[in-house]
């Protein structure tokens, strides 16, 4: 493969892995126990669709992040590789990260009757890792194509994201929870090498800037 083929492929991975939809099917089974299959169905393309609008949104509006706060994207690059570290680790262990959802959300999830937009699409699909992960891959985009790659990821995510959760229960009992937790741990190491990377690219791109001033 090119190089550009290869930060096209990375760029995708990057986003269905972090958002990761196998990991919220038993979260999501147990959130909408009392409804129907169609209504699954519905919940689950309300919660794609707004975590594709999400995503988007902060990748589209985060250089007027980072001038407002006038955070470099070296400093930004390191805390999204924490954030996406931690994650992974949580992932590695097959542990549900509290980044996406804490135990009392889940409760209140399970009380209530729409879950599409909160708490399913904000924040256990697009969580602080998925929304940092995507704001790095857009202003790190050195080319039209990377970018344009950037937003095709994100909706391909949501689509696949729909799919994932739309079969929820044969998935689960395709794969058990033992498939899944390996699933889930394989993605994980791979972005805990995507996580250390972006802490060395922001790193390097620090140093830069620091010399730059002298």
């Amino acid at each position: 493969m090119t190089e550009r083929a290869i930060e096209l492929v990375l760029i995708f991975t990057s986003i269905l892995f972090i958002v990761d939809p196998f990991a919220v099917i038993p979260t999501f089974l147990a959130m909408t126990v009392r409804d129907s299959p169609e209504q699954r169905r519905v919940l689950a393309r309300r919660g794609a669709w707004t975590c594709a609008i999400t995503l988007i949104a902060f990748a589209a509006g985060g250089s007027i992040i980072f001038k407002i706060f006038g955070i470099t994207i070296g400093a930004f690059k390191i805390a999204g590789g924490v954030l996406i570290g931690l994650n992974a680790l949580d992932m590695v262990q097959a542990r549900r990260s509290q980044q996406r959802e804490t135990p009392v959300e889940t409760a209140e999830g399970i009380q209530k009757d729409d879950i599409g937009i909160m708490p399913l699409g904000v924040p256990m699909l697009a969580g602080p890792g998925a929304i940092s992960t995507v704001m790095v891959l857009a202003l790190g985009a050195k080319s039209t194509a990377a970018t344009i790659t950037v937003y095709v990821s994100i909706v391909l995510t949501a689509i696949i994201t729909y799919f994932v959760l739309s079969a929820a229960s044969m998935v689960e009992r395709r794969l058990g929870q033992t498939g899944m937790r390996i699933l889930t741990r394989l993605m994980g190491l791979v972005l805990a090498a995507i996580a250390v990377q972006f802490i060395i690219d922001g790193i390097k791109l620090s140093f830069r800037d620091f010399h730059l001033m002298d």
